[in-house]
C-alpha cells in the first residue's frame, strides 16, 4: 500500500507531554556434450507420450506461519472480550521509514481513508538524534477528520521510551486521553524496538506491547471513530534528523460486520 506524505499536522503538546510540552537467481546453464560417435538406427517401438504434469507451487512457509499466527491473535482478542467477532480480514502494510525533526510535534503518513473499528500490529524501531529527547517515537493515528485548524479531530498514539502518549487533538488543541485500566509507563532500552498492537473496538481501544496488554482506554460514545488511519511520528528533538522510525510487519485487520 503506497503511503501518502500528509501535510503535517500540528500539535503542541508541551503541556501534556511531561509539562515538556523478495528474487530468484538463474540456476548455471550446463552444457551438454557433443556426441563422438552416430549410433547404428535400430527399429523401435515408439512409446506413448507421456504426459508432464502440472508445476506444483512450492508453499510459501513463512506466510502461512504468518497468517496462522495473526488468526490466532484474534482468536486470541476475541476470546478476551477486546472484539465480539472473528470475521474479518487481513491486509499487509508497507514497510515504513522515515524521519522527522520538530520539537513536540508529530506528522502523519495516511495508510486507509476510511477505517473504524481495526487491529493495527507492527514492529516498531525509533532512535533520536538527542541523547536526552523530549517524549519520541513511532506512532498510530486513527479518526481523522477535517483539514484545517478549525475542523480537524484526530486520535494519536505514541510509544516512547518510558510511557504511552494517547492523546485527543480537536480544533488545534491536545488532550491526553486518560486509561480504563493498566498503566501508562514502560521502560524501554537502547536499542529501542517492540512489537506494538493497538485495538479499538466499539470505542474501548487497547495497548498490547511485546503480546502484553498494557493498558485500556473508553473512548467517548459521542466520538465518531470511523476516519483516516496513519502512522506517524512524534519528534523529541529538532537536532539533525529528529526521530526516526521503522515499521515492519505491519497488518490491519478491520471485522465483517
Amino acid at each position: 500500500m503506497k503511503l501518502k506524505n500528509k501535510a503535517p499536522i500540528v500539535l503542541i503538546i508541551a503541556v501534556l507531554i511531561l509539562n515538556a510540552c523478495s528474487f530468484n537467481a538463474e540456476p548455471t546453464p550446463t552444457a551438454t556434450p557433443a556426441s563422438t560417435s552416430t549410433p547404428t538406427a535400430t527399429s523401435t517401438k515408439t512409446p506413448t507420450p507421456t504426459k508432464t504434469p502440472p508445476p506444483t507451487i512450492t508453499p510459501n512457509l513463512t506466510a502461512t506461519k504468518r497468517s496462522e499466527e495473526s488468526n490466532a491473535d484474534i482468536q486470541h482478542y476475541f476470546d478476551e472480550g477486546y472484539i465480539d467477532t472473528t470475521k474479518g480480514k487481513f491486509k499487509k502494510l508497507d514497510d515504513f521509514s522515515e524521519a522527522w525533526a520538530q520539537l513536540n510535534w508529530y506528522t502523519t503518513w495516511t495508510l486507509e481513508e476510511a477505517v473504524g473499528d481495526f487491529v493495527f500490529s507492527g514492529h516498531f524501531e525509533w532512535s533520536s538524534a538527542s541523547k536526552t529527547p523530549n517524549p519520541s517515537g513511532c506512532g498510530v493515528v486513527f479518526a481523522i477528520r477535517g483539514t484545517t485548524k478549525d475542523d480537524y479531530k484526530d486520535y494519536s498514539i505514541f510509544l516512547d521510551r518510558a510511557q504511552i502518549l494517547y492523546l485527543r487533538t480537536e480544533f488545534g488543541h491536545g488532550f491526553r486521553v486518560g486509561k480504563t485500566r493498566g498503566t501508562t509507563t514502560v521502560k524501554l532500552e537502547d536499542p529501542l524496538e517492540a512489537d506494538f498492537t493497538l485495538i479499538v473496538y466499539d470505542h474501548y481501544s487497547y495497548v498490547i506491547l511485546n503480546d502484553e496488554v498494557i493498558a485500556e482506554y473508553t473512548l467517548p460514545q459521542s466520538d465518531l471513530i470511523e476516519g483516516a488511519l496513519g502512522v506517524s511520528i512524534l519528534s523529541g528533538t529538532n537536532k539533525d534528523y529528529g526521530t526516526r522510525c521503522e515499521i515492519t510487519n505491519a497488518q490491519l485487520w478491520t471485522p465483517i460486520k
